[in-house]
């Protein structure tokens, strides 16, 4: 039996359609992410599965049993569900420990470990109005976890932290489902948070379903230019470019760009093979450097590990093996 089962989800609100027909599962330990531009209706599908928005239509089930919306039970939200929003709500102005000591459902010695597992048990006596983003996070983390659910649901739990204490949390996250066997499904702006914690993507634009797999190919193989876009920098080769990079595949389907991420390219000396260009600019990023190369048809960004060429200088451009996706330009 799956864990989390979506079955033909709508939500319209003031005669706006906010979600169509969203349909999937969730294994019981797998990972999921929900990617999609702001208003695509990421929150509000997790606020569905969590009993605390009312669908227009379908269903939601936790280990088979199903989930009432606040239309149809006096206290929104379903037992074993657990959300955790971006503003990490916390009763104002009482002691850590006495509002981790309401919510426990744990024998003593759990929920002591528990505390450590979130790094708050140097916490327990400061005010809720005394912590940081960052605390105040994994206090509202440790408060949902003291009930003991099997699904976490988490609407962009990083979005309020700096990097410190995003790392901290995702490793937090980490170890709540290794040690504790809690799954989560997970909301994010960061393309990054999703491609490398999930084992399943789905995709949501304007309210639909518009694609679902593993991070690698959504990454690599997106259904459309709107995915691509989410997770990363891309080019569209076309036309005459495309014919020298990859003229096996403009044979099939000419009509159709050549989606290449920046680091599918590979440079080498001008008539070396590919397609010869001349690189318009040089940008260093930290980790590598990002070269735009002007081809005969089109420009591209190229990603290198060194800044081996200037702007000016004639470069050759091909593709690494397997590289390159047909896709359909919005």
């Amino acid at each position: 039996m799956d864990l989390l089962s979506v079955s033909g989800v709508g939500f319209v609100e003031k005669n706006a359609v906010v979600l169509q027909a969203i349909s999937f599962t969730q294994r019981r330990g797998q990972k999921l992410a929900l990617a999609g531009e702001s208003g695509a209706g990421k929150s509000t599908l997790l606020q569905v599965i969590a009993g605390l928005v009312q669908p227009s239509a379908g269903e939601v089930r936790v280990l088979g049993g199903r989930v009432r919306g606040p239309a149809e039970t006096l206290v929104p939200g379903h037992p074993g569900v657990a959300y955790l929003s971006q503003q990490s709500e916390l009763p104002h102005a009482l002691r850590v420990g006495q509002v981790l000591r309401y919510a426990n459902t744990r024998p003593a010695s759990e929920a002591q470990a528990l505390f450590e597992l979130c790094r708050i048990d140097q916490l327990l006596l400061r005010r809720t109005d005394e912590l940081s983003g960052g605390e105040r996070q994994r206090v509202a983390l440790a408060r949902l976890l003291l009930g003991a659910p099997q699904l976490l649901l988490l609407d962009e739990p990083f979005s309020n932290l700096d990097r410190v204490h995003k790392r901290q949390l995702q490793a937090i996250l980490a170890a709540v489902g290794e040690q504790l066997g809690i799954t989560s499904l997970l909301v994010s702006h960061d393309p990054a948070d999703a491609l490398s914690w999930a084992e399943q993507i789905l995709v949501l634009r304007r309210g639909q379903l518009v694609q679902q797999g593993p991070p690698e190919d959504v990454y690599r193989r997106p259904a459309n230019e709107y995915t691509a876009g989410l997770f990363g920098d891309y080019n569209l080769v076309r036309g005459a470019d495309r014919q020298a990079l990859a003229p096996a595949a403009g044979r099939k389907s000419a009509r159709k760009a050549l989606l290449v991420r920046p680091e599918e390219f590979r440079l080498g000396p001008a008539d070396g093979g590919g397609q010869d260009g001349t690189v318009r600019a040089v940008r260093f990023f930290g980790g590598y450097y990002e070269l735009e190369v002007a081809l005969p048809a089109t420009t591209v960004r190229v990603r290198a590990e060194t800044a081996a060429w200037v702007p000016g200088a004639a470069v050759g451009v091909s593709l690494a093996a397997g590289a390159g996706w047909e896709i359909q330009e919005s």
